[in-house]
């Protein structure tokens, strides 16, 4: 499959996390050629501040490999990796994210720094941004548009 098609299915998690009323953000991971670890958004479900979508993946992907060490693994999501994450994946040894829309608030795979690929690191993930860019954004820019639109009508 192509990173369009793999990242298609991190947009069907996105989605999943939007019916609940959570920030559309889904992941998947993928080794060799199979997802063995999907998941959504569930902060505001969990309330738990490390709920993120990539967190939760890296969580099931490291339960099916029974490793924490997810070196033959690519991580795929829709948004850009914030700090927290960023240093999961690096801890977790993943060696590629792809990713779908960029993060001007938060983004640690390139857009506010590069964490994925920080050379005083003792690993890096490639990086590979903007797949399903316009897909991925208009999720986030819909879901907030709506929120908005709400809280006005409250």
């Amino acid at each position: 499959m192509t990173d369009e098609q793999w990242m298609a299915l991190a947009v069907k998690e996105a989605e999943k996390a939007e019916k609940l009323g959570e920030v559309p953000i889904g992941a998947v991971i993928v080794y060799k050629d199979k997802v063995i670890a999907s998941a959504y958004n569930l902060r505001e479900t969990n309330q738990q501040a490390s709920a993120h979508a990539e967190m939760m993946a890296i969580e099931e992907a490291c339960r099916y490999i029974g490793s924490w060490r997810l070196e033959d693994c690519i991580l795929y999501v829709t948004l850009e990796p914030c700090p927290m994450c960023a240093g999961a994946i690096v801890q977790s040894r993943i060696p590629k994210v792809v990713y779908g829309a960029a993060d001007p608030k938060a983004g640690c795979a390139g857009t506010l720094m590069n964490l994925l690929e920080e050379e005083r690191f003792n690993h890096r993930a490639e990086v590979i941004a903007g797949v399903k860019n316009n897909e991925c954004a208009m999720l986030l820019t819909n879901f907030f548009k709506k929120l908005r639109l709400e809280k006005k009508k409250r």
